[in-house]
This record gives C-alpha cells, structure tokens and sequence, in this order.
C-alpha cells in the first residue's frame, strides 16, 4: 500500500484554508536572537509550592500550572499559574505578528503547527518541569458548595515540580493504575492532585446545578506508523481532564471579572443560545422526554443527565448531536458597561480565554490587558483593534477547525479505502443545504451522504454503505441504505 505523507498534505490544507503553515524569516531572526526565558520577576516567589501540569502524554508547551491550599474552614484557595508568554512575544515583533494571522495552534494527524515557535513554546515560554519560570497567577479560594469566593490575579515566579498526564493521573485516581512516577519523585503532590481532584468535583457539581452542560463526546485520532495510518484511537474525558476544566473555566471567569472591575474591554468567549433549540426539543421528545420551547441551559443539563443514567452506551451520540445543534463558539468584544452574552454550553456569564497564551492568541491578548492592569500600563489595544481582533480571531478558529478536521478525514480515507463497499451503522451529525453528514461507529469516522440524505436530520441513526474516499481532499463518501 502506498504512503502518504501527511505533513505536506496538511501544509497544503494550512495554505488553502489562510493560515501560514511555516514561519516566516523576520520570525526567525527573532527567534535566534532569543538567548533564554525571561528573567524571574520575584514580586512573588512561590517556586517552593507543589506546583504539577497536567496535559497529553505528549505535551511539551504547557501553559498552566495548579496547586491548591486547605484551609481550616474548609475552603480550598486554588492557584493557577499562566506562563508570561507576553514577556517574551513583545506586540507586533514578527513572531507575534505571525501568531496573529493564525491565532492558534492546529493540531493534524501529518504534523503540528505551533502558533509560537517550538523553542519557544516547548521550552523559553513553556512551564517545564523544574525549570524557574515567570507567570501570571490566577487565585481564587472555593467553598464547600463549589461557590467562588475571594480572587485575585498577580505576577509570580513559579517552577512545576511534576509534569503529569492525564490518561496516568486518571487511572490513579480512579484506583486503575499505580501512581505516576513523576508524582511519586515530587513530595507533596499526591496529596495536591487528591485535593484538586475533589475541589474540581465540587466546582464541577455547582456548575451543572446551574445549567452547564456535562457531554461526552468521542474524538477520534489517527495512529500514524512509518506514513500508514494503521489505527483510529479514541480520546474521551476522564477526571484528570474535567478537573483542568474546570479550574480553568473558573481562572477565566476570575480573569474577566478581574478585568472588568478595573474598567477594561475584554474579549470573550462566548456562545450564545442554541441555533437549533427545536431540533434538540425533538430530539428529546423522540426520547420520550421533553424540554421547554425556549432555549434552558438548565432544562437541557437536566436532560442530558438523566439520558447519560437511562443509556450511557449511546449517550456519546446523544452528545456529539448536542454539540452540533448548539452553534458554534465566537470572540467578541465586552466594553465596560455592557450586559455579557455568555457561555450558553458553561453556563457562565463571564467569560474569557486566558489560560493558554503559548497555544491561542486571545488567551494572549488578555494576558497583555492582565499586565497593563497590574502594572499600570496602557491599554494594549484600542477598541477597533480589538473589535477586528475578535472577528479574525473567530474566522482564523474556524479555519485551523476545518484543517484539522480535513487532515483527519484524510487519515480516516487512508485507513478505509481498502473497504469501499462495506456497510455501517452511523449518526447524522450535520443536514444544512450544503449536504449531509454521517460519523460511523466503527471506526469513529466522519463523511457526507452522496446519495439517500433527502428527509434525515442531526441525530438520525442511518445505516450506510462507503462508496468512496480521496486521501488528497478529505473526503468520504456515504451512499444511505
């Protein structure tokens, strides 16, 4: 069988899609001239704390750092520790100019495409293990109940004692699996990721009392051998990833109230109500449950706690429908003053992306607005910028969105283009004039319905036959039976 070479193809996709899939040579320059990480401020020496990461087995640009406190009353104050990407990526050098035009990092089967150069992100700018590093830390202290109480937000100099993974952390919590070594060399951590892990579950259980939404939706990623896609594997959230989560959705609640108090422009994050709302109702009724004429985020956790009970076999299915009838995620520009849109899927109000500046560029703009704040400065950007930033920002995700989706669908071509003609068992998972699209269930892969989609909608069960794939563009194509 002959291979492919998924990196160029996924080059190729980057340029068709508007991104810039190398670095240009101003950037380059740039970053020779780097010599090492930015000085420690030492405002706030916390190096001695048991500071962990938890990210991909894989990961090496590690933008976050947690570790909590007890306290005698019960309370636990959480701190989160953001790497000070800005104090090396100075506004409008060509390395930020390049992490601009793309606005994120685009993760494909073929190859990675770091928003930041890899020295950069992986080591001069990343919260490596036992490395001194300068951050921003997000501190909030969380009750019993999982409220919120007292925050605040300050410069520090931090060093991650134990860099954990999150398939590792999750077997050892759930008793399935022995302790990470890392965790077992740092003294201290253990009992750090015992006491997160029951603080993430307390935030965790508040939230959705409070309308957020508790999915669980498959994601499936190509296991590439000497150019062969040899296997799709299966990536689901386990209590590792939920407890970054949620500390995370509660930092960038923190980062924007903070923010806010202080009478800046934020940019959000936001969803707003679902596009789809009486495609969802129906979806619920043909479960025998119902749900109220107007969009509830509330009404629909309950719903979809009560499906994930009832059929927790197919509730992954139940949930990739969700996703799809919510509508999709945008930035916009929050001025002082104005009411919030929110985080419809969260169940937020407030709402920012703050906690990965070496991955996404809004999460760096709002670290450069956090240090203006801190440090007195001027705002970094004025509100037209920031209002054009918000709209590329949004076009620039949805295009890295559809790269990774094509460079996938393009691995998921390689694995099946030796069974054209077989039948599968599939959910629709998009119907819109442009076409309509099916995932199989095994493997886990995605393609449009060429022939047979008249009258099926989003969350149908069909069953399908291949007819065809192209390796080159992605596609995968269904005949309905």
């Amino acid at each position: 069988m002959s291979r492919v070479d998924l990196g160029a193809l996924a080059a190729r996709v980057m340029a068709e899609h508007g991104l810039e899939p190398e670095f240009p040579a101003p950037a380059v320059r740039q970053m020779a001239a780097i010599q090492g990480p930015a000085a420690a401020d030492a405002a706030r020496d916390l190096r001695a704390l048991a500071w962990a990461s938890i990210d991909n087995d894989d990961s090496r640009d590690l933008d976050q750092l947690t570790v909590a406190e007890e306290r005698p009353d019960g309370a636990v104050k959480v701190l989160v520790a953001i790497a000070d990407v800005d104090a090396l990526v100075e506004r409008s050098t060509p390395i930020d100019q390049h992490a601009a035009r793309n606005t994120t990092s685009v993760y494909t089967a073929g190859r990675i495409f770091p928003m930041l150069p890899e020295r950069l992100s992986t080591d001069l700018t990343s919260l490596a293990a036992g490395e001194d590093r300068r951050a921003i830390v997000i501190e909030f202290v969380v009750q019993r109940d999982g409220s919120l109480d007292a925050s605040d937000v300050y410069h520090a100099t931090v060093r991650n004692q134990a860099k954990l993974a999150y398939n590792g952390v999750a077997a050892w919590l759930d008793g399935k699996g022995p302790m990470p070594p890392a965790m077992a060399a740092a003294p201290g951590v253990d009992r750090q990721i015992s006491v997160q892990d029951a603080v993430a579950q307390s935030l965790r259980k508040r939230r959705h009392e409070q309308g957020a939404l508790e999915l669980d939706v498959i994601e499936a990623r190509a296991v590439v051998q000497d150019g062969l896609v040899v296997d799709l594997e299966q990536k689901r959230s386990n209590r590792a990833t939920e407890l970054i989560e949620d500390f995370m959705v509660s930092a960038n609640g923190v980062t924007a109230r903070f923010l806010q108090a202080r009478g800046m422009p934020t940019l959000r994050r936001v969803v707003r109500s679902p596009e789809r709302w009486d495609r969802i109702r129906d979806l619920a009724a043909s479960l025998g449950d119902a749900l109220p004429a107007d969009a509830d985020a509330k009404a629909l956790a309950d719903f979809l706690a009560r499906r994930r009970t009832a059929d927790p076999l197919r509730f992954p299915d139940l949930s990739l429908s969700v996703v799809k009838l919510l509508g999709r995620g945008e930035y916009v520009v929050q001025r002082p003053g104005q009411a919030p849109i929110g985080h419809f899927g969260l169940a937020v109000r407030e709402y920012v992306h703050s906690t990965a500046p070496n991955r996404r560029f809004p999460d760096l703009v709002t670290q450069r607005f956090l240090k203006a704040a801190l440090d007195g400065g001027r705002l970094p950007y004025a509100a037209g910028e920031l209002d054009a930033l918000a709209a590329h920002c949004t076009a620039q995700e949805d295009a890295a969105t559809k790269v990774e989706r094509q460079v996938g669908k393009s691995a998921a071509a390689l694995l099946l283009r030796s069974r054209i003609g077989e039948r599968f068992d599939g959910i629709v998972t998009g119907a819109s004039p442009k076409g309509t699209w099916v995932r199989i269930f095994h493997p886990p892969v995605e393609g449009k319905i060429v022939d047979g989609d008249e009258g099926v909608d989003v969350g149908d069960r069909v069953r399908v036959e291949l007819v065809g794939v192209s390796v080159e563009r992605g596609f995968i194509d269904f005949r309905r039976l």
